[in-house]
């Protein structure tokens, strides 16, 4: 009949709404990304619904039989660990099947630790961009937080405590006056937002003010907007840009403006110089 996503709390129960009580109450069954956390959840809010396991490992083999019970009648919730159900967890293909063969979907609002941290951040809001788990390779990390960093957009990630440290320091290596923010343990007792230069809470992090513990929402404040407009003029009228703003010679305007637009400082030479 209905699949109901349900939001669970990040760290305090007491995050937990009237209405998703009520609907897991009320629900046939609840699928669950880890059916030993979720028990514990039910269990202080006295739900005795029956849990199912749902999962990245098992989702494809128990899709079929999940939307025939719906098609039966049934009314079925899904939850994950923490958080909003589908954001960094499974179920969107479940989601998209009921949408394709007409199958009630309702979503309930509640709590999401990236937007959690977002809104805390102190950085901008009107325009984000959550692109979930950082990369563990080395080499993609780079091109994920690089791009970040060239956004006009504030970046949302997740990350680890193992690799946050690792992540922070890279940023810091790329920009180091960066605006960004840290947040972790978000509502629990310990919790802790942090916001300054990337190399500023790198200071933190190795001074041991911000612990590796808890996961971690990094955010990362927009680009200079001003760089993309810059792009859109001549390479000529470029270089002649930076050499007015930072009053500096030609020869090392070109290198700014060959590190900026990702070329060789040979190839911005010739076309500065027409040769």
């Amino acid at each position: 009949m209905t699949l109901f996503l349900v939001p669970t709390p990040i760290g305090n129960l007491q995050d937990m709404t009237y209405r998703a009580v009520q609907v897991l109450t009320e629900v046939d069954y609840i699928l669950a990304e880890d059916t030993r956390n979720s028990i514990h959840l039910l269990k202080h809010y006295n739900i005795n619904t029956p849990l199912k396991s749902y999962h990245d490992f098992n989702k494809e083999k128990i899709e079929d039989s999940i939307i025939s019970d719906l098609t039966a009648g049934l009314n079925v919730g899904l939850i994950s660990d923490a958080g909003m159900p589908l954001i960094s967890d499974p179920g969107y293909e479940l989601v998209r099947r009921c949408r394709m063969e007409s199958i009630s979907v309702t979503p309930l609002p509640g709590a999401n630790a990236a937007l959690t941290a977002l809104i805390g951040s102190g950085l901008p809001s009107f325009q984000f961009m959550f692109l979930g788990f950082i990369p563990k390779k080395k080499n993609e990390k780079f091109e994920v937080i690089k791009s970040a960093l060239e956004s006009d957009k504030t970046s949302i990630f997740y990350e680890s405590p193992y690799r946050i440290k690792s992540t922070i320091e890279l940023i810091a290596e790329l920009e180091e006056d960066r605006d960004i923010s840290i947040g972790r343990e978000l509502t629990k007792k310990f919790e802790q937002i942090e916001h300054g230069l990337s190399s500023d809470l790198l200071k933190k992090m190795n001074d041991g003010e911000i612990k590796e513990k808890g996961e971690f929402v990094l955010i990362i404040s927009p680009g200079d907007t001003n760089a993309s407009t810059e792009y859109d003029m001549s390479i000529e009228d470029h270089v002649n840009l930076i050499i007015d703003q930072e009053g500096i010679k030609p020869k090392k305007a070109i290198k700014e403006v060959a590190r900026l637009r990702d070329m060789k400082a040979s190839e911005v030479y010739d076309i500065y110089h027409q040769v």
